[in-house]
């Protein structure tokens, strides 16, 4: 019988990559598991579906919404690995031209974001909490769309703009007076970071935290969990071949892809805290509860 035959077809969502492509190329493999690629572009529109509904057996998922997952109750399973983190500050702008802004004069000013439970506007909301100390009740957050988790209702200070309003054309037109953006922030002139040197400030955030804000991880259906270990086994095996293979091209840099238990406790533990805080989470959560769900399965080999 051919390996192909023998392994396992799993649906999986994951973006791109330097750190996937090999793998999404098919020239990463493993005998135990066969991943069959959906494309999803952009990536975060996966991440509803598997949320509600477990859409595939593997998917690339927002630390945030997984958290939420995990608090309701979804049956899905965290893999110790994430795949996409960044630093954060460069991604709260305003208008210049309608006049200078900084995080000292946010208070009563109105600041967008995708969804208040976007994973980028929980990271800049914490760090303008915690090295800002900007009181974050103080702002009116905006929203153009709901969390990826139904059950989840937005706090009272966060207001939806109406039907078809886009974060950008806010900010031009004077209705918003910052935004947070993710991957889709403007190139365009006026629209300028909210935080002065960002990049230095990021260096300095990762100094003092010694990680990088985890932005996207990898989860699997429960019940391929419970049913097929060794395949779980082998989706984490691939992932972490896919990082290794871009050793060299990382070196020296702040590693953005966390693996294992021990890798991520410190980092998964902070931003609980955070989520906490924003009102986030219908209830408490801990690392080892996270944990727990894979660590029979992987144990040691990714400690």
């Amino acid at each position: 019988m051919s390996t192909s035959t023998q392994a396992l077809r799993l649906k999986a969502a994951l973006k791109t990559y330097p750190h996937t492509k090999a793998l999404k190329a098919g020239e990463l493999t493993d005998p135990a598991a066969q991943l069959v690629f959906e494309d999803v572009e952009p990536i975060h529109r996966a991440f509803a579906p598997m949320a509600r509904r477990q859409l595939y057996d593997v998917s690339e998922m927002a630390i945030v919404t997984y958290l939420q997952a995990k608090a309701y109750g979804k049956p899905l399973v965290l893999l110790p690995a994430v795949v996409a983190a960044r630093f954060q500050q460069g991604c709260i702008i305003y208008n210049a031209r309608r006049g200078k802004l900084d995080v000292g004069g946010l208070a009563g000013k109105r600041v967008g974001v995708r969804a208040y439970t976007q994973t980028t506007g929980m990271w800049v909301r914490a760090i303008l909490a915690q090295t800002y100390g900007v009181s974050l009740d103080q702002i009116e957050w905006v929203t153009i769309e709901g969390a990826h988790l139904e059950e989840y209702p937005d706090p009272p200070f966060v207001h939806r703009a109406e039907a078809g309003k886009q974060l950008v054309a806010m900010l031009r037109s004077g209705e918003l007076d910052a935004a947070i953006l993710g991957n889709d922030l403007p190139d365009e002139p006026g629209l300028e970071p909210l935080i002065r040197d960002a990049a230095a400030a990021d260096r300095a955030w990762y100094a003092s935290h010694h990680y990088v804000p985890i932005n996207h991880v990898v989860v699997v259906r429960q019940d391929l969990a419970d049913t097929h270990p060794q395949a779980v086994r082998a989706v984490y095996d691939l992932l972490c071949r896919g990082k290794a293979s871009m050793a060299a091209q990382y070196a020296g840099k702040p590693d953005k892809l966390l693996f294992g238990y021990d890798a991520l406790r410190g980092p998964l533990e902070e931003t609980l805290a955070f989520c906490e805080q924003q009102q986030l989470l219908p209830r408490k959560l801990t690392v080892d509860e996270i944990f727990a769900d894979s660590l029979a399965i992987l144990g040691d080999a990714a400690r």
